[in-house]
């Protein structure tokens, strides 16, 4: 019922980058199929030859397109090898996912530069200077190779540190004042273990079939009979999970608005070791039996995340405002052309990882 955390890896270089991407609308939104209102974006080859995009008067060359996009495609790699790009959801392919991924990457954090200099955010002496050794670090670790098919200098490196370190600093100065107090009812965190009686199965393409009256009766009979058992005081609760449940999970740790709402009201509703009555969801009948009805760590954790999505929905709603304003040009000819390199000699994938050695709390 919810999905696991990816991998570590990947997620370290990212992690910080996606609180402020997360918060915001993907800039170059209709590339995508998503219009807004407000939205000016204009397809043009009359950019220069090199220029992937541009914002305003900020543009994006490809040089820095590669290096992002070479920094994912061999971290994607390292986890889960070359073979990973034959995966494709719809007819769009991992790689053509990654490529747009990284295009709305870019230009949010080109927008947030607009932004700063709307709002009169600077990097200070001390941010600049760790800039330079951050990209003097980098491009030293680029082979000859590397600099060559990425197209790099110096001072592309050093331009697109720059433009991360201000992009982090203006989403603290916007969010700098937001601290709310959550309280523990809000983020406490839940332990249940639950039995599943489905009331639906799936046809060839997954697709979820509602079963008929008959069948739902049926597994509404079953669910009596594991709950008649459950509450005898002769069984033992994961036995009869393992007997009747059709969840491949058996225990769930949540908080708050993040389970089946039926689901999730009859579970916080009971105390430790109490059982539920027959409950229904989206997905069959339940019978819930609370394991915990309090975790603190787990609950201070929650609070820090219920936090974080706050300050993201303020930032939200600043960004949108001004992203509205913009004017965005997208060179297609060029955007088409930039793909992956297939190269034994370009490994790097410590960009992130090496501005984060610089800035490792951010701004």
């Amino acid at each position: 019922m919810k999905d696991k955390a990816g991998n570590k890896k990947i997620r370290k270089s990212i992690c910080r980058m996606a609180a402020v991407c997360m918060a915001v609308m993907t800039v170059f939104s209709s590339a995508c199929g998503k219009g807004g209102s407000g939205t000016r974006v204009v397809f043009t080859t009359g950019l220069a030859s090199d220029e992937v995009f541009r914002i305003e008067n900020i543009s994006c060359k490809v040089p820095e397109i590669m290096v992002y996009l070479t920094t994912t495609q061999n971290q994607y790699e390292e986890v889960y090898g070359e073979e990973i790009w034959q995966t494709s959801l719809d007819g769009v392919t991992l790689e053509e996912n990654v490529k747009e991924t990284v295009l709305a990457k870019i230009a949010q954090i080109k927008t947030l530069n607009l932004l700063a200099e709307s709002m009169q955010v600077e990097l200070d002496e001390t941010e600049e200077e760790k800039v330079k050794l951050a990209a003097e670090a980098y491009f030293s670790s680029l082979n000859e190779t590397e600099i060559e098919l990425l197209g790099v200098t110096p001072e592309t490196i050093e331009q697109l540190y720059a433009e991360y370190a201000l992009a982090e600093k203006v989403y603290a100065h916007i969010i700098k004042d937001i601290n709310p107090e959550i309280s523990d009812d809000e983020a406490r965190i839940i332990t249940v273990q639950h039995i599943l009686i489905k009331t639906y199965t799936t046809d060839g393409s997954g697709r979820k079939v509602q079963y008929t009256d008959s069948a739902r009766a049926a597994a509404y009979e079953r669910a009596k009979e594991a709950l008649l058992l459950a509450t005898d005081g002769e069984n033992d609760f994961e036995s009869l999970i393992t007997q009747y449940s059709e969840d491949n999970i058996a225990t769930y740790s949540f908080g708050k608005g993040e389970m089946d709402a039926s689901f999730e009201e009859a579970a916080f509703n009971l105390g430790a070791g109490e059982i539920s009555g027959i409950v229904e969801s989206e997905f069959g009948y339940h019978i819930i039996k609370c394991i915990n009805t309090f975790n603190r760590e787990e609950t201070d954790q929650n609070k820090l995340a219920i936090i974080e999505e706050r300050k993201k929905e303020v930032f939200g709603e600043e960004y949108d405002v001004f992203v509205d304003t913009l004017t965005r040009k997208l060179n297609e000819n060029v955007w088409e052309e930039v793909s992956f390199i297939h190269d034994e000699n370009v490994k790097t994938s410590e960009f992130f990882d090496v501005y984060m050695e610089y800035f490792p709390e951010g701004n």
